[in-house]
């Protein structure tokens, strides 16, 4: 499945992605082009709603599916996500 989000900065944020979707979908076959915001993953297409939420709450949300406040909130928490990402190297 392929999916592409806001806020992928560096591989700081791809390593947060990688080890959250790692440990919730049990899936070692995940992608993520840190320049286009796409994340391929290896999980059936009946998971886009929790893969979404999942991104979401770590700070990447689907494109175009926030606004506004929560568009704010989203980048906020895609920095800490993507600092502890750096931190985790």
């Amino acid at each position: 499945m392929e999916i592409t989000v806001e806020n992928i900065k560096c591989g700081g944020c791809a390593g947060s992605i990688t080890k959250k979707l790692s440990a919730d979908f049990a899936t070692d076959k995940i992608e993520v082009n840190i320049e286009q915001g796409i994340i391929n993953i290896d999980i059936d297409e009946s998971k886009r709603d929790e893969l979404a939420q999942v991104l979401l709450d770590l700070g990447y949300p689907e494109i175009d599916s926030v606004h506004g406040f929560d568009s704010a909130k989203a980048k906020a928490k895609s920095f800490v996500s993507c600092a502890i990402g750096k931190i985790d190297k």
